[in-house]
């Protein structure tokens, strides 16, 4: 429960903070930074201020590192009356003043944060002798203190106005960090070798239209799609799961027609349009500003939600009419769902094979590659994967999985050497896994979304 504190409480807070103050640089003989958060009202403490303070640690300390200046120690506490950190470093005392203003000015966020500099003697220096302004009111904008000083704002509008400066800020950060990471995944997705009949960088695959440069710049041209799609889910957290799903698949329909314009009308990424867009709506729909949900399998749950529906009334569309596609034939020849049949049961592939196959090759000493291409053939072992039935057939999919499950129960880690050997034999029969390589990009972003911080 967030407590209330008084005047009195603020008042010994700050004598706390500068004794501290006066026995690092006593310790030190250096400047020092001082940080607290600018939190309007009685209540200094939430998860959410929480959350915005260490977000300005971690902009502090990576301001320094790309400055080169060295940082000698760093004495943190939390009480109720808000969260506070000094800061002993080798820099000079302007150096480092001109360095925490331009990090209070330079986002919203910012403006809640409070980074005092001090001398070797002690002096607190000015904004203005680095060139820096008046700090601006939260609530209207007015430059200065006039504001305060005249109490023009109630203290509710004060803090309404911070928390949607934090909630704001992390509302963008968050989906631009998932972005990211989905780019990231399906880079290094395509960058792992070997991989049985697909595409890395070792050769094409079973492909003759496509390769590594073909990959990267869908990814390339896709990135915005992912932080879309995460504002979707966050935009329609509140209506039913359904609706996220059909403002998903509107998105996704561009996304698309994105990546064909880059790839010249090459498919490269039509299945982790459709997945990693599913897992991305979802992170939105689950997002908090305090913490947005970074559980697995919470997120991949929320997809069958959002999907289960949608996909039963797909299939039932099928029945009695003539297929159009790979898929929709093997779904009526063979009952075989696909990609999205793994969405309406929350993609199992990722969460009971993937994920734990990434984990353990990792904590084994396994590096990222190989991690990925083990985990890789686990998928294809246990997955009905339509692109290897669309390909080879189905006895030529059957015999594939079960050269794959027959090497892992030799060794649940094998050599590259092995891999690549079953890569020779999938190209050679014209197998290319495609809907597991998706599955493995999708477990690679959850896999580095979960491994954030708070």
């Amino acid at each position: 429960m967030e407590q209330e504190v008084t005047l009195m409480e603020m008042l010994e807070a700050r004598e706390r903070r500068v004794l501290r103050q006066e026995q690092m640089r006593e310790k030190w003989g250096t400047p020092l930074i001082s940080f607290t958060m600018n939190i309007p009202g009685p209540v200094k403490q939430s998860p959410l201020i929480a959350r915005a303070y260490h977000a300005g640690v971690q902009q502090l300390r990576a301001a320094l590192q790309a400055a080169r200046i060295p940082l000698w120690e760093t004495v943190q506490w939390s009480e109720n009356t808000g969260m506070e950190s000094i800061w002993a470093t080798g820099g000079g005392a302007r150096e480092l003043k001109a360095l925490c203003t331009s990090i209070e000015d330079g986002s919203p966020l910012g403006r809640l944060f409070d980074m005092d500099v001090l001398d070797a003697g002690g002096r607190k220096l000015g904004r203005e002798e680095v060139g820096g302004g008046p700090r601006n009111c939260i609530v209207c904008g007015a430059a200065g203190k006039g504001c305060a000083s005249r109490r023009v704002h109630r203290v509710e509008q004060l803090q309404g106005a911070a928390r949607r400066i934090m909630e704001e800020h992390f509302r963008i950060a968050d989906r631009e960090q998932a972005a990211a990471l989905v780019t990231r995944a399906l880079l290094d997705e395509v960058c792992v070798t070997p991989k049985p009949g697909l595409v890395d960088r070792a050769n094409n695959g079973s492909h003759r239209d496509m390769d590594i440069f073909t990959f990267t710049a869908a990814a390339a041209a896709l990135a915005p799609y992912w932080s879309r799609c995460v504002q979707r889910g966050q935009e329609s957290a509140r209506q039913r799961p359904e609706e996220t799903f059909r403002l998903l698949r509107e998105a996704g329909r561009q996304a698309e027609r994105t990546m064909f314009t880059a790839t010249e009308g090459v498919n490269t990424h039509k299945g982790a349009i459709f997945t990693l867009g599913t897992i991305c709506g979802a992170v939105g729909r689950l997002w908090r500003a305090e913490q947005p949900c970074r559980e697995p399998e919470a997120i991949l749950e929320e997809c069958a939600r959002m999907v289960s529906s949608a996909v039963t009334a797909d299939m039932a569309e099928l029945e009695g009419r003539t297929a159009r596609t790979a898929g929709e034939r093997l779904y009526l020849e063979r009952g075989l769902s696909g990609i999205r049949g793994e969405a309406a049961q929350g993609f199992p592939g990722v969460s009971r094979i993937a994920l734990p196959a990434l984990r353990q090759a990792l904590a084994a000493g396994r590096s990222r590659n190989d991690a990925g291409a083990i985990a890789l053939l686990h998928l294809i072992a246990q997955v009905a994967d339509t692109n290897m039935a669309a390909r080879g057939g189905a006895e030529g999919a059957k015999k594939g999985a079960e050269n794959c499950a027959r090497l892992l129960e030799g060794c649940p880690m094998p050599e590259m050497e092995e891999i690549a050997a079953l890569d020779r034999e999938f190209i050679r029969r014209n197998l290319s896994p495609g809907g597991c390589a998706d599955l493995l990009s999708a477990a690679l972003f959850l896999l580095d979304w979960s491994a954030l911080l708070p």
